[in-house]
């Protein structure tokens, strides 16, 4: 066995055949992180037949005179073959030390246990093997975080999708697929975009998300090369929204004049139950009174409607992953995303796509989470939680590793003191 350095030609030829893996462990991911200033190569161990057997995707960060090195989601590797696993990190921490490079992080994607609402947690029966051959060969676990303390998140929530899409519909739960409807008829539309919509994308995500607008239009870049990504923005038809308004004001006008009809027969004798009925009738009426004027004043404003919740795509094998997702908060009683999101579950399931990445969130299991609004809407698609390994960091040349932490604890220190 040996390793060496694979040109992109040979890496993606790799990966495309790989049973498993992300977007984070291609060739345009690579292209997109150095984009944004990283150093990024690709390593491959190759057999005796000159075949590659293991490969991964090395991105470098420089902290501050050293280098570090990632490979997100892990090495394209069989975890579960113990003697592969060994030759290859032994080979790719010799071949990191010479470059010196002092540490490489991964975020394998092993799956430690899967969890559903129906079925509670099931643990991964091959979890603990990989876990035991990891921690033999050096890898340091850098904890099972709940959060997202992690690069890569630890826990992400995944649909499938290789099922009738009614019955697709079906699993999600009752409220949102109500919410999919409401906003369907209030006139949210759902229309493709391109790289001129990326503006507004990056506004709607740019609180919510470490990256920049260039890192935004790098991604969109690459991936589209190979057709792998598609934007997807969900529009407030101003005109729609105004005529459903206007019926909706023009219906509960007639309910409001039936019940006063009911009083003025009774001739002062009215129920309780009939005033309350007609008080609560009246507050409906004024309820849509005020949404005619607001829907007609965004007529006015945005007669070519109203962008106010945005997705970017990317197609991998048979997957498709949510990158990046945003809504106005002003319009979130539109439930715009909820329909957004259904409307790409139908669309993928259609082509044939067998899973739908919604992305990271947090421990399911916990009782007390400040990320439980999120969990809840994403699980409420009808979707898992996967719960991966988590980050392991493997020194690969201890004399400089050891010189940067004692570095980093002398900084530490030292800031410490100035701010006493």
């Amino acid at each position: 066995m040996k390793i060496k350095e694979l040109t992109n030609e040979e890496f993606i030829t790799f990966s495309e055949q790989f049973p498993k893996s992300s977007p984070y462990q291609t060739a345009e991911y690579a292209m997109t992180m150095t984009k944004q200033q990283y150093d990024s190569f690709y390593l491959g161990m190759i057999n005796d037949n000159n075949n590659i057997v293991a490969a991964s995707l090395i991105i470098v960060e420089m902290l501050g005179k050293f280098q570090y090195a990632y490979a997100p989601r892990g090495f394209l590797i069989d975890y579960n073959d113990s003697d592969l696993l060994k030759k290859f990190t032994k080979l790719v921490k010799k071949y990191l030390s010479k470059r010196n490079i002092i540490a490489i992080k991964i975020s394998p994607l092993v799956i430690k246990s899967t969890y559903t609402r129906k079925d509670g947690l099931i643990e991964n029966t091959e979890y603990k093997k990989i876990y035991q051959d990891l921690k033999k060969l050096k890898y340091y676990h850098l904890g099972f975080n709940n959060f997202f303390e992690a690069i890569k998140p630890r826990y992400e929530a995944v649909i499938d999708l290789d099922k009738n899409t009614n019955l697709l519909f079906s699993k999600i739960q009752k409220n949102y697929r109500t919410k999919i409807r409401t906003s369907d008829r209030v006139g949210i539309r759902i229309y493709k975009g391109d790289e001129k919509n990326l503006q507004l994308l990056y506004k709607l995500t740019k609180n919510k998300y470490p990256r920049d607008l260039n890192y935004l239009k790098s991604l969109y870049s690459y991936y589209k090369n190979r057709k792998m990504v598609d934007l997807y923005f969900a529009l407030l038809d101003t005109r729609r929204y105004l005529m459903h308004f206007q019926t909706e004001y023009q219906r509960q006008n007639i309910k409001c004049a039936k019940v006063t009809d009911e009083i003025f027969k009774h001739q002062g004798k009215a129920s309780n139950t009939l005033i309350s009925k007609k008080i609560n009738e009246d507050n409906k009426l004024s309820y849509y009174k005020r949404q005619l004027v607001l829907a007609t004043n965004l007529l006015k404003q945005y007669p070519d409607g109203i962008i106010v919740a945005s997705a970017i795509m990317v197609k991998h094998k048979k997957d498709v992953y949510l990158l990046l997702d945003g809504y106005d908060v002003k319009y979130k009683s539109l439930n715009a995303k909820h329909l957004l999101i259904w409307k790409l579950m139908e669309k993928y399931s259609l082509e044939g796509y067998e899973k739908f990445n919604l992305g990271g969130m947090t421990n399911p299991t916990l009782e007390k989470n400040p990320y439980k609004g999120l969990n809840d809407f994403k699980l409420g698609f009808g979707a898992k939680s996967i719960e991966y390994i988590g980050d392991l960091e493997l020194i690969t040349n201890p004399i400089l590793y050891t010189i940067y932490r004692n570095g980093a604890i002398f900084r530490k220190k030292k800031k410490k003191k100035d701010t006493n």
